[in-house]
């Protein structure tokens, strides 16, 4: 009687130990979804945008032309924080901090 209750309650006990032993990696971000990013943050329009490789690493460059006619370069790895993941995405004012 013991084992069978012992394989019921088997899935639920290595539950834990399984969400823990395989960390969940995430995908890295693509260059469309670079340019979905910066096209979401700056509200402007991508003129272009090319990957560049340091190694492992890529990094997206991003030209944009924002809505008050200023061109900006923005570099993106593609290691960062997708659209929409983010608790506060950059946006105006990015980097300033909150008054009161």
């Amino acid at each position: 009687m013991l084992p069978r209750r012992l394989l019921a309650c088997l899935p639920a006990l290595l539950m834990p130990v399984l969400v823990h032993a395989a960390p969940q990696e995430k995908a890295p971000m693509t260059l469309e979804e670079a340019v979905a990013k910066v096209q979401q943050d700056t509200g402007g329009k991508i003129l272009s945008a090319d990957p560049r490789k340091f190694g492992r690493r890529t990094e997206y460059r991003i030209k944009v032309l924002t809505p008050e006619g200023h061109v900006r370069t923005i570099s993106i790895t593609s290691d960062a924080p997708r659209a929409g993941t983010e608790k506060h995405p950059a946006g105006n004012g990015a980097g300033k901090k909150e008054t009161h």
